[in-house]
């Protein structure tokens, strides 16, 4: 999540401005991450908000539940183009040795 925001953002100086709940339902866990993404840039799109930080806890279904502390998008710095989809070609996410990685291409 911040890897992908800071790909088009810099938020230093952005004030959170509400914490938007997110449960995902069960799923592969590289599914689980999509949707994270896909509803970093839903928000940036629809409502013009940033995600600053992002917090979950796993389910005993396998889903997972937290949410988003978000703010107003027009107070961060662009540095990147604005992402309009994730894509799901060649997408990894997984353990490794030294705890998890991820690749995920971008569609802006």
């Amino acid at each position: 999540m911040r890897g992908l925001v800071e790909c088009f953002a810099e938020t230093a100086g952005v004030r959170p401005r509400r914490r938007v709940p997110l449960d995902v339902p069960p799923g592969p866990d590289a599914d689980l991450l999509v949707t994270v993404l896909d509803e970093v840039i839903y928000l940036l799109e629809v409502a013009g908000e940033i995600v600053l930080e992002g917090r979950f806890e796993p389910t005993p279904d396998g889903g997972i539940s937290g949410g988003l502390t978000v703010g107003d998008a027009a107070q961060a710095r662009p540095v990147g183009a604005v992402p309009k989809a994730v894509s799901l070609h060649d997408l990894r996410f997984g353990r490794n040795d030294g705890g998890w990685s991820c690749a995920v291409t971008i569609d802006v």
